[in-house]
Formats: C-alpha cells, structure tokens, sequence
C-alpha cells in the first residue's frame, strides 16, 4: 500500500453517513462540506431557513444531502423529526453542532434566555444523541462529535447559560464515551475557539475588542471555519478509533496562552 492510499483509507467517510445539525453557515456548514469532501453523504437539519447553499456545496462534491426541520428548542417537535429521519437513514456520524447565545449580565440573565439556551445546547443534544446511539449500538459502531466552546474551560463575561450549556457538553462527551467506548462508538468533542463567523461579527466589528482577543492568539488571527473540518474528519474517521471522550481545542493556541 502506497502512502497515499494507506492516508486516503485511513481518513476515508466512503460509504458513510453524517448528520450534521445546523450546517446552514459558519462552523456547520464548514464541517458538512468537509466530511462530504472527505466522501460522506450529509443529513442536515434547519430550523428557519432552508439548507439550499449548503445542498448545493455538497452535492458539488459529488455526495447527496438531505435536509430535516428540527425545532431544537421543542422537545415534542424534535422526537417526531427524529424519529422520521432515523426511519429513513443509518447514521453512521453524528456532528452536534447547533447552538444558541443569549448575552446578558448575570445579575439580570432572564428565566427565558437560560431556559432557551439550555434546551438547544443541552438538552437537545442529549436526547439527540442517546436516539442516535441507541441506532449506532445496534449496529456495533458509531462516531459522535460535539462542538463545544472555549467556554467549555472558561468562564466568559454576559454569557453564564452558554458557558453552563458548553461546560455540560464537555462532561456529556466524556458521559457518553465511558459507556459506549467498548461497543466501538466514539464520541469526543471540538472546542473552537474565536472563528469569523456571523456569530462574532459584532465583536470583530468593535475594535478595541478585536485587538485585545488577537493579541491573545498565539496564531495572530481569528480562525475560519474551513480550520475545523479538518478536526471534524479525523473524529469521524478511522483514524480515531481510539480517541474517548476527548476534548479538541481548535483555538489557534488560545488555551495554551
């Protein structure tokens, strides 16, 4: 086997299938194309608005892309989602990446803003993944990565439902991996760090703030998100079979700082 052949079949999705829950712009979509590049074929869920751009980036690729309307923040709107999708497709890789922030002093955070974001950050992905496991368990296999945040380590200002909801993904992953890691399911996350997405126009916008985070970045700039498929592939691949529980930092050295 020649070295190209032995890396191609070692990061190979050939023949795989991923869901990827929010993969509409940024991080999501970035990680979708990737794994398709890679020879996935995508499952993709929105909530508003529909998943053209990212069936058309797909599909260049020569894979097939599905879509499903999933209402995270609806516990009985996304079973009946679910369950119609896993009636129709074998997932072989689950990416949860969908997620909200809702910015406000914790000394005035609102009831309604905490339970919003802890039912899409948390509590969807939950049940999201035990419906997905309890396929991938029959089949004997499986890889799962969730998408968690810098604040998954770290505390941040004006945003303690996120940081709470990014702190229980980090210890779900390691959860989920010390019961499913013996029937040959991986399940690990990817913390990113500042990447230029929407999300963070705001703050790439407000120049004090912007400088003050890339002075902090031993790489000297905010990632892209094309910087975290490259992560997404090895944690669906092959490659890391033997990868548990572990948290990724794609953060251009930031926690290393």
């Amino acid at each position: 086997m020649t070295i190209t052949s032995y890396v191609t079949s070692l990061f190979s999705l050939e023949g795989k299938t991923a869901l990827v829950t929010g993969p509409g712009t940024g991080i999501g979509q970035a990680i979708a194309v990737g794994l398709a590049r890679a020879g996935a074929d995508i499952i993709g869920t929105y909530h508003h608005t529909p998943l053209d751009d990212t069936k058309s980036l797909v599909e260049q690729t020569g894979r097939s892309f599905h879509s499903y309307q999933v209402d995270f923040a609806d516990p009985k709107s996304q079973q009946q989602s679910v369950d119609a999708m896993l009636n129709s497709h074998s997932i072989d890789i689950l990416i949860n990446n969908a997620g909200t922030i809702k910015r406000e002093q914790a000394a005035y955070y609102s009831e309604e803003h905490w339970h919003d974001v802890m039912n899409v950050n948390i509590n969807s992905l939950f049940f999201l993944t035990q419906k997905v496991g309890q396929q991938m368990l029959q089949k004997g296999q499986g890889k799962i990565v969730n998408i968690a945040s810098l604040l998954s380590f770290q505390g941040g200002v004006f945003v303690p439902a996120y940081t709470a909801s990014k702190h229980a993904v980090a210890g779900l992953t390691k959860a989920f991996a010390n019961e499913w890691a013996n029937h040959h399911i991986q399940v690990n996350a990817i913390a990113p760090g500042y990447i230029a997405t929407n999300n963070t126009q705001a703050i790439r916008d407000d120049a004090s703030r912007n400088e003050e985070i890339l002075k902090r970045i031993p790489a000297g700039r905010w990632g892209k998100p094309e910087d975290l498929a490259g992560a997404a592939i090895f944690l669906s691949s092959s490659a890391s079979d033997y990868m548990n529980g572990h948290i990724l930092a794609v953060d251009g050295g930031w926690l290393a700082r």
